[in-house]
């Protein structure tokens, strides 16, 4: 591992941040030197951001433990055009009103997680549509448009996968590595931003930032980026078979939240305790080295230190408890999800896909047929099963050894 003099690249190499780096000496030296105000920039394409961005959150939440000021960019501009990294079609247009609304709730998972205000390194939080809405066109490409080739722009992967797989990729879109780009030029300019960081597919759009301020101003910017963040069985982090693991109480029970955590696979739990929690580092070590049944304890605290941090201290605790309940107590649990059943019943398959835990009435069909769901400790394998609940009464419904909720009366 690279040794760095900076407390702020010591943490983010230790704990396992760092991939690419634009001049690892020259920030390294910045950073001893001075106060280094950085940022990632985050697109409001939904109400909540999930778990996939939470590592890109905690590099903040690292910038300003180790004395650094953080700049969370909010995409308010470029959401109105789509980042075509890594995707096969063009996003769905989203009006002003939605898009201030996403603004706003993913605020409150950043508020849990940084301190904002006015001190030299306290957290600020910016919408690049606050200057990117006032460029005029002729304007843009006069000043911008000359430092880019379109050479160069073609030979980036968010460009040439969609070529290679024939997907059209709109004149819109080709313009989000140029507005990118402008975004790391402004703020440098504005708010002194040296340093722009992001996942390994960003490398692309991030130097392109570094480029433009050396050719517009002379000034010397650094890139950053974390490595693809995978689970141990080759996964993409923060996607189940039901969906997203959203940040936001409103998208996602906290439950669900700390579950998801709880169930992570023993080989990813110290290199998650290290990404995700501020676990010190020597307690992580004991932690990963537990073999057996022990591992779960580490497991456990995983759960309750991202919860914790993200959810808050007595959201924690009360998943904690109702996970204690479930799986100890042989209860329910106050923080288990809650599927109101009609009058007249549901299906079981439907029961299944309504609560999330399977993807479509096809894959509940397959689980029942495994015998891995039971409905008040009773095996159920017929999809048609009706499901009836007494006025008053609670059910509790099971998909494996992980996976339950309470089934009420509507």
């Amino acid at each position: 591992m690279t040794t760095y003099d900076s407390d702020l690249l010591s943490l983010l190499s230790e704990r396992g941040y760092v991939h690419q780096l634009t001049n690892a000496a020259g920030l390294d030296a910045l950073a001893v030197r001075q106060t280094v105000p950085g940022y990632i920039g985050f697109d409001a394409t939904a109400p909540s951001l999930h778990v996939g961005s939470l590592v890109q959150i905690m590099m903040l939440r690292r910038l300003q433990q180790t004395g650094h000021k953080p700049i969370v960019l909010m995409g308010g501009g470029t959401t109105r055009i789509g980042d075509p990294t890594g995707r096969d079609e063009s996003r769905k247009m989203l009006s002003d009103e939605a898009i201030e609304a996403n603004i706003a709730g993913i605020r409150t998972v950043f508020e849990k997680l940084l301190t904002f205000g006015d001190g030299p390194t306290d957290a600020v939080m910016v919408n690049n549509h606050d200057w990117l809405g006032g460029l005029g066109y002729i304007e843009m490409l006069q000043k911008v448009g000359t430092h880019f080739t379109v050479n160069r722009m073609l030979s980036f992967d968010s460009v040439k996968l969609r070529l290679d797989r024939e997907q059209p990729m709109t004149f819109l879109e080709f313009n989000y590595m140029i507005l990118q780009g402008y975004d790391f030029r402004h703020l440098a300019q504005e708010m002194g931003a040296r340093l722009q960081m992001g996942g390994s597919d960003q490398w692309g759009n991030i130097v392109n930032g570094v480029e433009l301020g050396r050719r517009m101003d002379g000034t010397e910017l650094f890139g950053l980026t974390t490595p693809l963040l995978t689970t141990a069985d080759g996964a993409k982090m923060g996607k189940t078979a039901a969906g997203a693991v959203w940040l936001n109480e409103a998208q996602l029970p906290t439950y669900d939240f700390w579950q998801f955590w709880r169930n992570t696979d023993d080989r990813d739990v110290g290199r998650f305790l290290k990404l995700f929690t501020d676990v010190p580092l020597d307690e992580i070590a004991r932690l990963e080295a537990l073999t057996g049944s022990e591992i779960n304890q580490a497991k456990i605290i995983l759960a309750d230190e991202v919860t914790r941090l993200v959810r808050g201290d007595s959201a924690a605790a009360s998943a904690r408890a109702t996970a204690e309940q479930t799986f100890s107590g042989g209860g329910t649990g106050d923080d288990l999800p809650v599927l109101v059943v009609p009058a007249d019943g549901i299906r079981m398959a439907a029961a299944l896909t309504d609560l999330g835990f399977t993807a479509s009435n096809g894959e509940a069909k397959r689980k029942l047929a495994e015998g891995a769901v039971k409905l008040d400790g009773e095996t159920i394998t017929d999809a048609a099963h009706l499901v009836e609940v007494a006025p008053g009464a609670e059910l509790r419904l099971s998909l494996g050894k992980k996976r339950h909720a309470v089934l009420r009366r509507g």
